[in-house]
């Protein structure tokens, strides 16, 4: 067992895991943060995407050692209490979403594109960036219309956050 210590959503947390405990178990089944999603275990779907230390990163496959002293947000995270950040806002604006189950990866990876491009972003580099993320259900039309209606507004520097 090995003891890690990180903040989550803003709040210090720690614990004793087994050194091959992956950070999205430890985020669900410990920290009973289950926004985020397992849904492949091979890095494809993009489902368990958060961000460690402002990057995105797919919790499948970061070893909760390697999260040990980080700073992870899930998409509990993102909302300032009942205020919704402006990615989240804008998924339900532009129903980015339909059954919901890659809605907080999509989400979470949203945020990070427009933290790395902010407004010099069009739908094909949207739609390359969400490459690693899968939608089983729509188009994705309406995920990249959300993303990039964030990119497009003054809130840029807000849902970069």
């Amino acid at each position: 067992m090995t003891k890690v210590s990180m903040t989550v959503n803003g709040r210090t947390v720690s614990g004793d895991v087994e050194d091959r405990t992956l950070l999205v178990s430890f985020l669900r089944e410990e920290l009973g943060l289950t926004g985020t999603h397992v849904g492949c275990d091979t890095t494809q779907c993009g489902a368990c995407v958060v961000h460690m230390n402002g990057v995105a990163v797919k919790s499948c496959t970061v070893l909760v050692g390697q999260a040990d002293g980080a700073e992870v947000t899930t998409i509990e995270g993102l909302a300032k209490g009942d205020e919704l950040h402006p990615m989240q806002a804008a998924f339900r604006e532009h129903h980015g979403l339909q059954c919901g189950f890659c809605t907080p990866g999509m989400i979470m990876m949203g945020v990070d594109i427009v933290r790395r491009h902010g407004s010099d972003l069009d739908e094909a580099t949207i739609r390359h960036e969400l490459e690693g993320n899968i939608c089983r259900c729509t188009g994705y039309h309406n995920i990249v219309k959300a993303i990039q209606s964030v990119a497009e507004t003054s809130e840029v520097a807000e849902a970069a956050e």
